[in-house]
């Protein structure tokens, strides 16, 4: 009969042990509350608040705006990260440091900020709207937070991968005679494309509960600008648990299959 083969480091059991309890105690058990929560509704009724037309509105300008701005920043943030990595100019370090920025910032700063400058009398706000452009209070300027909080998961996911990049790899197709698309194209964005999917992922994600740095600019007008997670605040302001509950668990069930499904893709390139 043969020894079980020891571990050079031991602890798996305690370890996975420890893992399952604080996953389940500060994620699983504060979600599954929330969908416990919309048990005290009937069917009917949880039905006849996920289908309201105001809740349906704010459903599609989040995802819409969330969707948007993690596109925007797909190729933003490549670029970004990009220059970062390949460039050597005056400034890089201070701007690679200012990339941060959107961590570290409260998010209300960062909606106030926004909404200063964006507003129709803003140093921004005012020139786009001279030009019939309007950003505050609309959901261009939902896309706009959005972008500013979101950028840094892409830059800071791409650039290490762009800074192992073996560039004699990128040397030995010049010598082929290959042109700049083509080894940016063929060699260079298969390495990195899971890692600009993953760091789209996590920008699409952050934008989705995003509340903070939109509530000011947004204007919070139900049917134009009201978002989700504004529209959960309504519901508790006014006591109506089980309605919150209900719309926080149609936007859980949505983001979940969303994720999953852009995960799959994600590890189908990783494959590739």
């Amino acid at each position: 009969m043969k020894k079980k083969r020891k571990n050079v480091l031991p602890g798996f059991g305690l370890t996975l042990g420890y893992s399952v309890f604080y996953i389940s105690l500060i994620l699983l058990l504060p979600l599954s509350m929330v969908v416990l929560k919309t048990f005290s509704l009937t069917w009917d009724e949880f039905w006849n608040i996920i289908t309201d037309p105001r809740v349906v509105e704010a459903y599609k300008l989040s995802f819409g705006a969330a969707l948007a701005a993690a596109l925007v920043n797909c190729v933003f943030g490549l670029i970004a990260a990009w220059t970062l990595v390949r460039y050597n100019f005056p400034g890089r370090k201070l701007i690679d440091s200012l990339i941060d920025l959107p961590f570290a910032l409260p998010t209300a700063v960062a909606g106030i900020s926004l909404t200063t400058i964006f507003s129709p009398n803003g140093m921004l706000g005012g020139f786009f709207n001279s030009i019939g452009i309007k950003i505050a209070f609309t959901p261009l300027g939902i896309i706009i937070a959005l972008v500013f909080i979101g950028l840094p998961f892409v830059v800071r996911t791409v650039q290490p991968v762009l800074k192992d990049f073996d560039k004699e790899v990128e040397e030995a197709a010049q010598s082929l005679n290959a042109g700049r698309f083509v080894i940016f194209w063929r060699i260079i964005f298969p390495e990195i494309r899971p890692a600009l999917i993953t760091g789209t992922t996590l920008a699409f994600a952050r934008a989705l509960g995003e509340y903070g740095s939109v509530v000011f600019i947004s204007g919070n007008m139900p049917f134009k600008t009201e978002i989700v997670p504004l529209l959960i605040m309504t519901k508790l302001e006014q006591y109506d648990y089980a309605g919150a509950n209900a719309i926080a668990t149609v936007m859980l069930f949505l983001s979940l299959i969303l994720l999953l499904a852009i995960n799959y893709f994600q590890l189908k390139a990783r494959r590739n």
